[in-house]
């Protein structure tokens, strides 16, 4: 429990913190969240409550305080759908869950994020009459977006999310074989003491 708390406070404190930063004027920290990458690993390596109820718990809480901040509604089509992509992301993390290593979760990392920033674009696309609704309107949606939103285009977005997930996807699975490693060398520890006691 512990472990899984820590990991939420660090990404919400992470993901308030760049919020508040962006609006600042730090376009470049656009969508470096390390959200994804919790998703797919928490799903991959901690038991099965955990699973999916971290990396949700986390975004909920985060929006909360930056949407909280600028006024913006804490539930919408818009919001919910990243909750739904971010289950999706998850969802490949459970299906590697038994052969979870640096291997298989990086590759995956690159699906997942192509995964979430397909679906949330695309639904941005067909709902915001900024957008023809044709291939022109969709391929503006997946790559400049609408000026008005953003100085960010959408590829940034992307790319950025590409970066984060990656380089938050390998830090997880350093800690989690680190964790690993030491509490094996614990128990060959315990084990030792008594028999050279005896």
């Amino acid at each position: 429990m512990i472990p899984a708390l820590l990991l939420i406070s660090s990404a919400v404190a992470y993901r308030v913190t760049t919020g508040l930063l962006i609006h600042s004027g730090a376009s470049w920290l656009s969508n470096f969240a390390p959200l994804a990458a919790i998703a797919l690993c928490s799903a991959a390596y901690l038991p099965k409550k955990y699973k999916f109820s971290v990396p949700l718990v986390t975004l909920f809480i985060s929006d909360a305080v930056i949407n909280f901040r600028y006024g913006a509604p804490l539930l919408d089509p818009q919001i919910l759908l990243r909750y739904f992509a971010l289950a999706l992301v998850g969802g490949l993390g459970v299906l590697l869950q038994n052969r979870a290593s640096l291997r298989t979760l990086l590759p995956a990392s690159i699906v997942g994020s192509t995964i979430f920033y397909m679906i949330t674009n695309a639904f941005s696309w067909l709902s915001d009459p900024g957008y023809a609704k044709n291939l022109g309107g969709l391929i503006q949606a997946l790559t400049i977006g609408l000026p008005q939103y953003s100085a960010t285009p959408s590829w940034m977005f992307f790319r950025n999310s590409l970066i984060s997930d990656l380089l938050f996807t390998l830090l997880f699975v350093i800690s989690m074989n680190f964790g690993r490693s030491a509490e094996s060398s614990r128990a060959r520890a315990a084990r030792f003491r008594p028999a050279a006691a005896g």
